[in-house]
């Protein structure tokens, strides 16, 4: 195969996280939930708080995706399915997404936009199992690290692209009409024209990977494995690394909670910016992009870090960060504070996630490195409910939205709890990773 033919499909595979990330961004963080909790919600007649609803939501689609991702890792372990469920999944995103463009401002539209979120949410979770998947046939051993990095890299690029289209064209500005283009703000009409720009936004970023990488063919026969064999196979893979390394699932299962709490910071921030430290909603969209901007440098940072401290050090130290500085947010006021305390979560996130997938590599047997990360993410996803449930809790509990940063400091706390009891070998502390 030709180097740049050989190119061209990685490039294709990695456009696809390119839109997907943008999705994600515009709908889960800071454009359609912000909408949801600050309009939609606004005139909600009832003692739950808009906000609660949404850590509902999210909490139900957490669940369907640790219910389903198992299943769907194990379908997707024949190549010849890749294509097909990526395919499915990515199509009822955009679908999904551009429905989003018909939830009016009025409380009514409220519950089924949360429905339309919670779907979407589910449906780009669960397509990022082939997508990661496919790496194996577009990469060597000797390539997987640049080629993944490629991706993450137009993802961060992807979402602060598409926050700037939809801040300068959509948003920005008073008055009447927002944006270049300007459209009226009335009925929410320039929010739900995003969503129909982040529906084809997604839907071109996602096309290449169809159209170059080409199908697997002959890759054997494939196994039909249902939901419960799909269980079955995972808990074996989990038995055979405990009997290998205790704490290998340890660590898994500390890292599958701290990354919910990631999640859960990232997810819930910027409703929390609009509802109680006054931000406006065209602001978050300028603060998505410093904050996509500032995890980036964090995780570059973080990975220097790294080779010299060791894995552990590095997420311990950023997740006493993270709850530090979430504690401390608690208990302050104003759009200062929050954009104060804001970049520095996302200072934070960017090393702790970084060096997760790193101490994951390092602790892996040799020649068990995909299993390993099959692990890995599956457990992830499976506690991926544990956020929104404490987010909404807390929320609920107190009788404001500002708790809800409590319930995602517990969860932050629990994982670090974890990593604390997680030993790793002192040879492996600092050994550089693998990957190039």
């Amino acid at each position: 195969m030709a180097a740049g033919s050989e190119w061209a499909r990685v490039l294709a595979w990695a456009l696809w996280d390119c839109g997907a990330t943008g999705l994600n961004a515009i709908v889960v963080t800071f454009v359609f939930s912000v909408y949801l909790t600050g309009s939609v919600g606004s005139g909600l007649p009832a003692d739950t708080s808009p906000a609660s609803w949404l850590g509902r939501a999210m909490a139900v689609a957490g669940l369907v995706v640790a219910c389903l991702a198992p299943a769907t890792g194990v379908w997707v372990d024949a190549p010849q399915r890749r294509r097909r469920v990526l395919a499915v999944m990515t199509g009822a995103a955009v679908v999904l997404t551009s429905a989003m463009s018909l939830i009016r401002d009025d409380h009514r539209y409220l519950l089924p936009g949360l429905i339309l979120l919670a779907c979407t949410a589910a449906c780009n979770e669960l397509a990022t199992v082939p997508y990661n998947a496919m790496l194996r046939q577009l990469s060597t051993p000797e390539t997987s690290g640049r080629i993944s990095g490629l991706g993450l890299a137009l993802g961060y690029a992807g979402s602060v692209l598409l926050l700037l289209l939809a801040y300068v064209g959509f948003i920005a500005g008073d008055g009447d009409t927002r944006g270049l283009l300007g459209i009226p703000i009335q009925d929410g009409q320039n929010v739900r024209a995003v969503m129909l720009l982040t529906a084809v936004w997604f839907l071109l970023f996602a096309l290449p990977v169809f159209i170059i990488v080409p199908p697997v063919s002959d890759a054997g026969p494939v196994d039909r494995v249902g939901l419960f064999g799909a269980y079955r196979r995972l808990w074996a893979e989990i038995r055979s690394e405990w009997q290998r390394d205790h704490n290998v699932v340890y660590y898994l299962l500390a890292s599958a909670v701290f990354r919910d709490g990631l999640a859960g910071v990232f997810a819930f921030g910027a409703v929390l910016g609009v509802s109680v430290y006054g931000i406006s909603e065209g602001d978050v969209l300028l603060f998505g992009i410093s904050a996509c901007t500032v995890a980036a440098l964090g995780s570059v940072a973080g990975g220097l870090l790294d080779d010299r401290v060791g894995s552990k050090p590095v997420i311990v130290g950023s997740l006493v960060c993270l709850i530090v500085v979430g504690l401390s947010l608690l208990t302050l006021s104003g759009p200062v504070a929050f954009w104060v305390c804001g970049l520095l979560l996302c200072l934070f996130i960017g090393p702790t996630l970084s060096s997760a997938r790193t101490l994951m590599l390092r602790i892996s047997a040799d020649g068990k490195e995909g299993v390993a990360f099959g692990l890995y993410t599956t457990t992830g996803r499976a506690v991926s409910f544990i956020a929104p449930w404490l987010f909404f809790t807390f929320i609920d509990m107190f009788g404001s939205d500002r708790a809800g940063m409590g319930g995602l400091c517990v969860v932050l706390a629990l994982g670090l709890a974890g990593m604390l009891a997680v030993r790793v070998p002192s040879r492996l502390s600092s050994r550089p990773a693998t990957t190039p």
